[in-house]
């Protein structure tokens, strides 16, 4: 049997000044984010006239992909459904139910494991087919791709070009950064008989794959875009306070990557083009930021190998020893166990 439609499974953002509030209250829904918390990040959006460019970077890559794919003689329509923002996954998947679809490929937009970058795309998927009810279609999400060599060859161009930008200097260090999480959520990411920090190992793999693919020797491994209250710990060091650290050691100037991102939304251009940048600037360090894979026509062609793991057998690619993972049927975790969500605590 094959596949009827790919869904394009992604986070959301506004894409006006109007949608910003409603969007950062769906987000943060359940989870007793104070409103003056939300009123503070939605500055960062105002800042960019309430638009987050994640929308329109999805739909340049969805582009992408059915060119990919037309080129290849695949008839497969593409469609974008989000998490947070519309199109709203559920909206998508009745449409593509009532169009008759009964089994449809999903591309969730993140590389790695753990429950924001993994299990949560499986609640998604579970969530919009109870949504539709009776005929939902089936729905068998891709698996992660962190450690294919098509994103670490995209990502590793993407430094080697930043730091060609600042005329190869020697000493300028090369820092990786990843979206930060709790630290008890990266402790149970992954099956629980792997020991969990899934999540964060991931991270460290595709740093390690991507500084030998650029000739790199010295590199660190950061977090950005950290969101939670001070009590809780959350993975560190965070960029910013990692660049103070680089400065106070001598570093005349960084190179960063936003590796664990695959396309330059928000979070990247907020936290990195602007506060990272500015730190930079305030000790006079030499900065440059790497772009994401998202933007390299070698994204769509890594999308259209993953696909055809499904329609045609293709045997996965891969450059680390991490089993092959994320690949779920209408939302089931991958193993039991894996990658469960925090509890919070009752009220």
């Amino acid at each position: 049997m094959g596949y009827d439609a790919l869904l394009w499974l992604s986070f959301g953002g506004p894409e006006g000044p109007d949608d910003v509030m409603p969007f950062l209250e769906n987000v943060t829904r359940g989870r007793g984010v104070p409103r003056e918390r939300l009123l503070e990040v939605a500055e960062h959006y105002q800042h960019f006239g309430g638009v987050s460019p994640i929308n329109r970077l999805n739909r340049e890559a969805m582009a992408a992909v059915e060119k990919q794919l037309a080129g290849a003689g695949m008839e497969l329509p593409v469609h974008f459904g989000n998490r947070n923002w519309s199109p709203m996954v559920e909206d998508t998947l009745a449409a593509l139910t009532a169009e008759g679809a009964k089994r449809v490929l999903v591309f969730p937009t993140s590389a790695y494991g753990g429950y924001s970058a993994c299990r949560q795309y499986d609640e998604d998927i579970e969530r919009a087919r109870a949504a539709v009810g009776d005929g939902a279609p089936e729905l068998v999400k891709i698996r992660q791709f962190f450690d294919h060599p098509l994103f670490v060859s995209a990502v590793a161009d993407g430094v080697r070009a930043a730091h060609a930008s600042l005329g190869n200097e020697p000493g300028i260090r090369t820092v990786f950064t990843a979206h930060s999480v709790p630290e008890s959520a990266d402790r149970a990411s992954g099956p629980p008989s792997e020991g969990g920090r899934r999540y964060s190992r991931q991270i460290a793999e595709a740093a390690r794959l991507v500084a030998a693919e650029a000739g790199i020797a010295e590199y660190d491994v950061v977090w950005q875009s950290r969101s939670g209250p001070p009590q809780v710990p959350w993975l560190e060091p965070d960029i910013v306070d990692h660049l103070d650290a680089l400065h106070a050691s001598g570093v005349p100037g960084v190179v960063v990557s936003p590796i664990g991102f695959v396309s330059d939304h928000l979070e990247v251009i907020w936290d990195l083009d602007n506060e990272a940048a500015e730190r930079a600037a305030e000790h006079g360090m030499k900065f440059a930021r790497a772009a994401t894979a998202g933007s390299d026509p070698r994204f769509a062609e890594l999308v259209v190998e993953l696909i055809r793991e499904h329609t045609h057998g293709v045997e996965p690619r891969k450059l680390s020893s991490f089993p092959v993972a994320g690949c779920t049927v209408n939302g089931a975790p991958c193993a039991i166990g894996c990658c469960e969500p925090a509890k919070r605590p009752a009220r």
